[in-house]
């Protein structure tokens, strides 16, 4: 499916077209033209020739609240997508935003693959078209986004503005912009022009250190982007916004989950608007998981110290679908 060739095919059309256009294939949700009854046949069969609905994509993995799939762009580039849902009806999607990452994060499966490009606007729409028709045989929806799936989305940051603009069009998908999130290794060009944006998305900081020597370490982006100053960006952000910013923070056995670490990491979170995410590891080879006992003891030094927190609830390890684990094998 190549959405992209659309707008162009629409060139001599009246611009309501588009609007009917977008009902048709973000509301409805159609997967074949002659299904889309506002449009005139003529237009319909040119769109069959030029634009097809078909999605090449399968469902790699599935288990109980998670589906997981591969999905073959048109220049035969793979990306993988996870559905989440919930016990409550929320259908989340994390979706990617690139094909591979450059970040090279040790503890993340993406990074291994290296970087091969970002995706346009409408290849990361595609995704969530993906998932939204599987749920229509539901009779369920789309409800969440979070760009959390391979890639940095700030390293791709107009692309991935530009299809959080379609996700949230009345015309098109109108997903509350509150429910929609962005996570960042840190990309401070990234969160200064968020920041900028008239837009209530949610902004998330993958941390996953309480210092700069540990963070070096886990995460390259870091000898560019220090700690110090991503917080002072996020301090920003939040002054222009008044939004609360989440920091995820992974436990990695032997690594991350000392006590003097949680020590460290309550004195970085101790502000008004933020929040932290303590997320059990999902094991890629390289690392292993911290056990429920350090989690429980990390997390109370952090409670000690007031710390607003949350523990994420661990959803597709089992079919490397969790945080981290996406890689097109």
């Amino acid at each position: 499916m190549n959405i992209e060739i659309l707008e162009k095919s629409l060139t001599k059309e009246p611009k309501f077209r588009l609007t009917q256009i977008k009902k048709a294939l973000f509301q409805e949700l159609i997967d074949n033209w002659d299904d889309a009854k506002t449009l005139p046949k003529s237009l319909r069969e040119e769109l069959k020739k030029s634009c097809p609905l078909e999605i090449n994509a399968k469902i790699l993995n599935d288990s109980i609240g998670t589906r997981k799939a591969l999905i073959t762009l048109s220049d035969n580039t793979k990306i993988e997508a996870v559905l989440l849902s919930h016990i409550d009806n929320r259908n989340t999607i994390c979706v990617s935003s690139q094909v591979g990452c450059p970040m090279k994060c040790s503890f993340c499966a993406t990074g291994s693959m290296g970087f091969i490009r970002n995706l346009n606007k409408y290849e990361i729409i595609e995704q969530v078209l993906f998932f939204a028709r599987l749920l229509k045989e539901k009779n369920q929806k789309v409800t969440n986004i979070v760009y959390m799936g391979m890639g940095e989305p700030f390293l791709n940051y107009e692309n991935v503005i530009e299809s959080i603009k379609i996700l949230n069009d009345n015309n098109a998908f109108n997903i509350g912009a509150r429910k929609i999130s962005i996570s960042t290794c840190g990309v401070i060009e990234g969160i200064k022009k968020l920041s900028n944006e008239n837009m209530q998305i949610n902004l998330a900081i993958s941390l996953h250190a309480p210092n700069n020597i540990l963070r070096d370490k886990l995460m390259p982006i870091n000898k560019k982007h220090r700690i110090e100053d991503i917080l002072k960006a996020v301090d920003n952000y939040i002054e222009k916004t008044n939004r609360r910013v989440m920091f995820e923070y992974t436990m990695i056995k032997d690594t991350n989950d000392s006590l003097k670490n949680a020590q460290e990491l309550s004195l970085l979170m101790a502000k008004k608007l933020y929040m932290l995410n303590i997320i059990k590891y999902n094991e890629t080879g390289v690392f292993k998981s911290s056990s429920d006992k350090r989690i429980k003891d990390f997390m109370q030094i952090l409670h000690d110290n007031t710390v607003k927190l949350t523990l994420r609830h661990s959803f597709g390890s089992d079919i490397d679908a969790a945080c981290g684990q996406l890689a097109t094998k």
